[in-house]
């Protein structure tokens, strides 16, 4: 069967056609290994090599600056994509497009002259900033001390996702006076120690675990104050986690669409002779594909508010990243919703065999569900609900850890 258009929108431009030709023959590289990698639990060493190859974590460069000069709605287009192969993958890198972003906004030039041509050349950032235990909001456990001019960075983390895949780290500490700031350091110092312990039952490849930090060499110009001031940060790190679920939905989607056009079997209170032309099983297959589309049609709408925050002038900036902070909580929780029930339903239509762990279709549930546990959406749909009646600002960060 041959389809003859794509069924998932999103940029269709001449432009992103060419920069996606650039990075789909490495896509389908991943994607013809994902399920093996789940199986077996094989690391990602080899598939983000190969993107680092193609300098994919340059995407939001300009071409001046050695990279690709993709928009934010082409970056988050390419990322639906790479999820749709494997989202593991995808989530690995989080954190280094995020600093990307961070550096891209810096008011600070030297910090854009100290990392852009890193990230020019291919390097991957990784992050470690949650911390588990006894760890407060608002601050941390894991700090920098003195050490002549500049500092040691001692402490340890968890969730550090895709810090064992990275060439830095941009971690979360408190300086000698208390106050948060972050610093980036070299993954590979003999004082950083990236152990691979995560423990969720989905993400199992993104290394999520733990990174410990003994006396490792701190430069002053690698500190960065945190501004308490509106950013639109927060929102592209939650749309970040949408793009990686719209692509799990589209796997899911192709997934079972295949399934069930190769299924020989069917039920003697069926509607048809073959699964493929029963109308309730492709009712449910369509109803599977249509929210992958759903969701991939929220991210752009998403990525769009993100471009006007970052396009906005200073007097306005506050007011188009709250915008962006609400248009993506909106998002949140109706992609939260769509995917979980997408990759549940699924299961409908085809039989007990579609259980089978040789298949792989539970994967796509468990990466969802993982993912969708970060940054609750319960509690977007209360800041969405406390909008609409009564007119309130959106918060523009959140921390977890004891109050």
């Amino acid at each position: 069967m041959t389809q003859i258009w794509s069924a998932w929108g999103g940029p269709g431009d001449a432009d992103y056609q060419a920069l996606a030709a650039e990075f789909r023959p490495v896509f389908a590289r991943i994607r013809d290994g994902a399920l093996a990698r789940e199986q077996q639990r094989a690391l990602l060493f080899e598939p983000l090599n190969w993107l680092k190859a193609l300098r994919f974590g340059a995407l939001r460069l300009s071409r001046e600056q050695g990279g690709y000069g993709a928009t934010l709605e082409q970056l988050f287009a390419l990322l639906s994509e790479l999820s749709e192969a494997d989202a593991n993958v995808t989530q690995s890198l989080r954190a280094h497009f995020g600093f990307t972003e961070s550096v891209l906004a810096a008011p600070d030039s030297e910090k854009c002259a100290r990392w852009l041509p890193h990230i020019a050349r291919g390097a991957w950032v990784g992050n470690a900033w949650s911390e588990t235990g006894n760890a407060r909001q608002g601050t941390f456990s894991t700090r920098i001390t003195p050490q002549g001019d500049d500092f040691l960075l001692n402490g340890e983390k968890y969730y550090t996702t895709g810090s064992l895949y990275a060439d830095w780290i941009n971690v979360g500490v408190s300086d000698p006076e208390g106050e948060w700031v972050n610093v980036v350091v070299d993954r590979h110092h003999p004082g950083v120690e990236v152990v691979d312990d995560w423990h969720g039952f989905g993400q199992r490849l993104t290394a999520s675990g733990t990174t410990r930090f003994v006396d490792v060499p701190v430069a002053a110009a690698d500190i960065t104050r945190h501004q308490q001031a509106s950013s639109s940060e927060p929102a592209f790190y939650q749309l970040y986690h949408l793009a990686t679920l719209t692509g799990i939905a589209r796997a899911a989607a192709a997934e079972v669409a295949a399934a069930v056009r190769h299924r020989q079997r069917s039920y003697s209170h069926g509607n048809g002779n073959r699964a493929a032309l029963d109308p309730q099983i492709l009712q449910v297959v369509g109803q599977v594909q249509s929210a992958a589309y759903g969701a991939g049609a929220i991210v752009q709408q998403g990525a769009r508010a993100l471009s006007r925050a970052a396009a906005s002038d200073e007097p306005g900036r506050d007011l188009a990243n709250q915008q962006a902070e609400l248009e993506v909580a909106q998002g949140q929780t109706v992609v939260s919703g769509l995917v979980l029930d997408a990759v549940t339903r699924l299961f409908d239509a085809l039989g007990a065999s579609a259980t089978a762990q040789s298949a792989g279709l539970d994967r796509h549930w468990r990466n969802a569900r993982t993912l969708v546990s970060h940054n609750p959406w319960v509690y977007k749909a209360r800041i969405v609900g406390d909008y609409a009646v009564n007119g309130s600002e959106p918060g523009y960060q959140w921390r977890i850890g004891s109050a």
